[in-house]
């Protein structure tokens, strides 16, 4: 569906040249939600432009269902671009036309007469959720329902690709979580291929199956959702997730309240990482009755993700160091991730927020 291949954009800024986005490669599949993360600076933006040509690659090639866009006329791009949606963080929405006829300027060169545009438009606004909205102005919406305004311009076209640049970084998070609803669900009722730039793993939990994470212009980890969530190999990606599943702040809370983690000389603080079917399995439970370690849980959290649930739980062990050790090994063979914190050796520690 999209394939950039070797993706290099450089700006010349006075004298100097600046590599914005470096050797990049990345696949998307028809019906994906392919989430690029990436912190500020970090080329996102200007990937996801190369997409449709808004910003022309300094080499590499730009693969969209087979064809190599930069070998197309202007008339061809044109033509090409129409496939391509696009909403922004800002919305761009014109405040001095209604919402009706918001949407219908993206249909000014559609060759449909104009009561089919209305047909059409009215049925975007549904799809939407703002049918009573055709008359209002910008002016008068939320934020959201301007976000909504744009999906609906950006689908005017019948388009097979969208691209959402930020789409949700102006917004309050009850109103992101209704807008990523809303992606979804145009991603499996009209087979709509996403792509999404976003600066937090939040977002990409939520709503996609796949996720790049760029650093610097490059791109340093890509892969399925459970995979980066699961097993994540980068420093940056790790911090992302840790972000996203609260477990720093679990850490944190903890720490400022060092009662909950005092440790006794047969005590370790652990945190365990876990995903699919173990997540149903009682193996917490089995500590005692197989060896008698005594499990104090912190912390515990389970997203699901693709209908795969992942877990994570903050606990203190205690018992004999012997039988722990077996009962750590135990996790292990069950392919549970087991990272210790803290031992009473370093009572006296700050508890690591980022252990490898």
């Amino acid at each position: 569906m999209i394939e950039l291949k070797n993706i290099d954009v450089v700006f010349q800024q006075k004298k100097k040249q600046i590599a914005a986005v470096k050797d990049v490669s990345i696949k998307v599949e028809k019906g994906d939600v392919f989430g690029i993360v990436g912190y500020s600076g970090a080329g996102k933006s200007t990937l996801v432009r190369v997409i449709n040509l808004l910003q022309r690659p300094t080499r590499g090639e730009v693969i969209i269902q087979g064809k190599n866009l930069l070998q197309f006329s202007a008339k061809e791009l044109r033509s090409q671009r129409k496939n391509i949606g696009m909403i922004f963080q800002h919305f761009n929405l014109m405040k001095e036309r209604t919402i009706f006829s918001n949407i219908d300027f993206s249909l000014k060169y559609s060759g449909l007469s104009k009561e089919e545009r209305r047909i059409k438009i009215e049925r975007l606004l549904e799809l939407v959720g703002l049918s009573d909205k055709k008359e209002a102005y910008p002016s008068q919406l939320s934020g959201g329902q301007k976000q909504r305004v744009a999906i609906a311009r950006a689908l005017a076209n019948d388009p097979e690709i969208l691209l959402c640049d930020e789409a949700t970084s102006a917004l309050d998070p009850k109103t992101t979580i209704q807008i990523l609803d809303l992606l979804k669900k145009l991603n499996k009722e009209l087979g709509l291929t996403i792509v999404l730039i976003t600066h937090e793993m939040q977002v990409v939990k939520e709503i996609c199956n796949k996720v790049a994470v760029m650093e610097d212009g490059r791109v340093i980890e890509q892969n399925d959702i459970v995979s980066i969530f699961s097993q994540p190999k980068e420093a940056l990606t790790k911090d992302f997730i840790r972000t996203a599943t609260h477990i720093d702040q679990a850490l944190e809370t903890l720490v400022q309240h060092p009662t909950l983690t005092r440790l006794g000389g047969n005590e370790v603080l652990v945190e365990f990482s876990y995903v699919g079917e173990q997540t149903s399995e009682p193996l917490i439970a089995q500590l005692y009755s197989k060896y008698q370690v005594v499990t104090n849980i912190l912390y515990g959290n389970v997203e699901i993700l693709q209908q795969v649930p992942i877990g994570n739980l903050i606990v203190i062990l205690a018992g004999e160091e012997s039988q722990r050790t077996k009962a750590l090994e135990f996790l292990q063979k069950q392919k549970v991730q087991v990272k210790i914190l803290k031992t009473h050796e370093q009572q006296e520690n700050v508890v690591p927020l980022h252990v490898i």
